[in-house]
């Protein structure tokens, strides 16, 4: 007979957890919904008003357009991931995916002890994380899928997520973005005074979320950050950053902001395509057949976007019936009455519903923003506010979904947890920082 501990009910919380979440949107939702509805007919009775009565019909269209979102971004998935699938098998072949890792070996072995050394992993995480790093979020997606099927050969538990695949979850999670282009483009089209006064504060918050992110998990893992390569990484890191604020910053005061634009846009796509071009000769140089090994790997990546349907179907469903039920708006009332009961100065709850749905969704939080520049100002304290939550994290759950759908994980242990932690961080960061600069 099997003894119950507190050890044995933990590890089943933390891998149910995705699967209470699930439910909980649906039951959480259905019975906002049914205390609308009881409203809405007490109203009727009452006054003769009719309002309130679509509640539930609007749930059931959230059903059916989720799964239908869910759907058309894997069919648009399909190709990216068969192009970027196929030029990592060109680098595998050709040798520089496996030169990566063995540059990049003394932090990754401390950071994925279960990757064993110069695996070439170590070479597709760190594609992921510098596709993420400069915002191309087209090439960072089947580069991180790649990276995690690599993960998965090397997983003894082929239905649980291991040590290593939710360390470089967290690290997608966090959303670490150098240059959040996407978000400054859009405070120039909603006519922002000055549309790169969110960039510095971005990239601290996205910093700090990224930090706490590793820091949470390696607590769970047990793994020892106190060590001289991990150390100059973290440090590194920090004067990275630190160059990237200056040189943008530097870079807006002397060329003006639309010139810069353009020189951002024109270094990203120039460093993707040099990827592009540097994986086909290392390939022609090692006498690969380029070519073939490419067709080899964009096959991979078809079968891997059909693989993620399912369960980009189930995650997206459920977010869009909480959002439909009004269950978003109930929990942004409450917060709101909860500071302000508090006395704690309340301006930032008006942008709380960007960093509550970006967790949930990327498409959603964006709308978010723009409805928060749109109602308060681009120049407000809320709709700077809401972009630096915008760009301080990532897509928790949809990425949860999609990476570990793709390789058929079905028990995340403290995956979600971690990733939830480093979005917190994010979004308090991003608070204190909005305070500091703009507050």
């Amino acid at each position: 007979m099997r003894v119950l501990t507190i050890g044995n009910l933990t590890n089943f919380a933390n891998i149910m957890v995705l699967n209470y979440i699930w439910i909980a949107f649906f039951v959480i939702s259905f019975v906002i919904a049914l205390v609308q509805l009881v409203i809405a007919v007490v109203r009727l009775i009452m006054y003769g008003d009719m309002t309130g009565f679509d509640i539930f019909p609007a749930m059931m269209d959230s059903t059916f357009s989720s799964a239908k979102t869910a759907f058309e971004i894997s069919l648009g998935l399909t190709g990216v991931l068969s192009l970027w699938m196929g030029i990592m098998k060109i680098g595998e072949q050709g040798g520089v995916v496996r030169f990566m890792a063995k540059l990049l070996s003394p932090v990754f072995v401390r950071l994925f002890p279960e990757v064993p050394k110069n695996h070439p992993v170590t070479g597709s995480i760190f594609m992921n994380i510098s596709a993420n790093m400069l915002g191309l979020d087209n090439a960072a997606t089947p580069l991180g899928l790649k990276a995690m099927e690599q993960l998965q050969e090397l997983n003894p538990k082929k239905d649980t997520a291991s040590n290593s695949m939710i360390m470089f979850l967290v690290l997608n999670t966090s959303g670490l973005t150098l240059i959040p282009v996407s978000i400054m483009v859009y405070r120039v089209q909603m006519g922002a005074a000055q549309p790169t006064d969110i960039f510095i504060p971005i990239l601290l918050a996205t910093f700090a979320s990224t930090l706490v992110g590793v820091l949470v998990t390696s607590l769970f893992q047990r793994i020892n950050l106190f060590n001289l390569p991990v150390m100059l990484t973290l440090g590194g890191a920090c004067l990275l950053v630190a160059g990237v604020i200056w040189g943008v910053s530097t870079g807006f005061s002397a060329l003006g902001e639309e010139v810069m634009q353009v020189i951002i846009n024109t270094v990203t796509s120039f460093l993707l395509l040099l990827i592009i071009i540097s994986f086909i000769l290392a390939g022609f140089f090692k006498k690969v057949n380029v070519y073939d090994a490419f067709i080899e790997g964009a096959k991979d990546g078809f079968s891997t976007a059909v693989r993620i349907i399912p369960y980009l179907v189930a995650i997206l469903v459920g977010i869009g019936v909480f959002r439909a039920s009004g269950a978003m708006d109930w929990l942004i009332q409450g917060i709101g009455s909860a500071v302000s009961a508090c006395g704690i100065d309340s301006d930032f709850v008006a942008a709380l519903p960007t960093a509550l749905m970006k967790p949930l969704s990327g498409s959603g939080a964006r709308g978010m923003m723009v409805d928060a520049m749109t109602t308060y100002g681009p120049d407000s304290f809320v709709g700077r506010l809401s972009c630096i939550f915008q760009g301080s994290t990532d897509t928790t759950f949809y990425i949860l979904a999609v990476y570990f759908g793709s390789v058929g994980i079905r028990y995340t242990r403290h995956a979600v947890a971690c990733g939830l932690l480093a979005d917190l961080a994010g979004v308090l960061a991003a608070i204190v920082i909005a305070y500091f600069f703009f507050g």
